[in-house]
Formats: structure tokens, C-alpha cells, sequence
């Protein structure tokens, strides 16, 4: 269990690039319009630590999990979180007051966990890092891939904190209710096309 440098670099270079464009990017970003970011961030990283771990270990176990089901699960919870931001609250209120619907380390921490953890399953990075582990060695993989996730989610944090300052409370909110509405649709479209398959 050496450290390679290239393998490394390779499993950033690669997992980054294709975790920018996916929906947890997008998931990320809207939950840390909501949501305090940096415990977001703690639960998004713990989830992808955990993907990154079942890859690397046991890469050939993700193709057993039935395709549709995970994806409908993702889809129910994306929308889930699309109701609970579009919801809101029908009178004006201000910025802290709407802030204390989703507050405290925990509960923040499992729904940022829970949404990547059930959307990850089966996605092409988790594929990629199944992949890159078992031509170019499980450490250095591991180290990139885990590396890149955390990264591109710190990334879209930092993105939805910059918004939040800029845009009222309540336009983030919808934006990213419609943001998650759309990310149900597509996963929900992902587990008809996989049930179908």
C-alpha cells in the first residue's frame, strides 16, 4: 500500500471533472443556501468518505444493488427537500427567523449525509473510483477520489453561501426548491430508464 503520486492526481483529476456537472453538486449548493455550510460540509464529506470506502473496498458489490430502486429513493428524498424549501413560510419574514427551520449540527449533518449517501450509489464517480482502485492501487485512489468529492462540495458551499448573502432569503429558497424539484424529476427519470432497462 504505497502512495503514488500519478494515481493520485489521476483519481483527483478524474472524480473531480465528473462529480462538477452531477447532481450532488447541485444538491450541495442548495442545501448550503439553506442550511449552515460548514455542517453540510460534514455530513456531504463523511457521505462521499464512505462511498469513496465502499468503491475502493468493494467495488464489485455496487453492481448488485437494483439501479431503479436507488434511484427512486434519491428522487423521493430530492423531493422531499424540494417541499421543505418551497414550503417556506407564506408571511415576510426575515432572514433569521427563516433560518431556524433547519438548524443544529445534527439534524443538518444527516440530511446533507443522507442525500448524498442514498444518491451516490451506483453514480459514475463511485464507478470510476471501483474502476480507477483496482488498476492503479486502492490508497492512492482513495486519497484522490475522496479528495475531489470533498472538494467539489466545498466548491458549490461556498457558491450557495456567496448567493445567499446577495440574493434574498426567500429567491434562494425557491431557486433552490425548483433546483431540488428538478434533481427528483431527473432522478426519478433515472429509475423508470433503469427499472425499464
Amino acid at each position: 500500500m504505497s502512495l503514488d503520486p500519478l494515481a493520485l492526481a489521476t483519481a483527483f483529476g478524474l472524480i473531480f471533472l465528473a462529480e462538477l456537472p452531477d447532481k450532488t453538486m447541485f444538491a450541495s449548493l442548495a442545501m448550503g443556501t439553506r442550511m449552515r455550510p460548514l455542517y453540510v460540509w460534514f455530513g456531504t464529506s463523511t457521505a462521499f468518505l464512505v462511498h469513496v470506502a465502499i468503491a475502493v473496498g468493494a467495488g464489485s458489490l455496487i453492481g448488485l444493488l437494483p439501479d431503479w430502486i436507488v434511484r427512486l429513493v434519491s428522487a423521493v428524498l430530492f423531493a422531499f427537500g424540494a417541499f421543505m424549501l418551497l414550503r417556506g413560510g407564506g408571511d415576510d419574514e426575515d432572514e433569521e427567523g427563516a433560518a431556524k427551520t433547519v438548524t443544529g449540527f445534527w439534524p443538518v449533518y444527516t440530511t446533507a449525509f443522507m442525500a448524498v449517501f442514498i444518491s451516490e450509489w451506483g453514480d459514475l464517480t463511485q464507478i470510476t473510483t471501483a474502476n480507477l482502485a483496482a488498476t492503479n492501487g486502492t490508497l492512492s485512489t482513495a486519497i484522490g477520489a475522496a479528495a475531489a468529492l470533498m472538494s467539489v462540495s466545498a466548491l458549490a458551499l461556498l457558491a450557495g453561501r456567496f448567493i445567499a448573502q446577495r440574493v434574498p432569503l426567500k429567491t434562494v429558497q425557491r431557486i433552490g426548491g425548483v433546483c431540488m424539484a428538478g434533481l427528483a424529476i431527473w432522478s426519478s427519470v433515472e429509475a423508470i430508464t433503469a427499472f425499464t432497462a
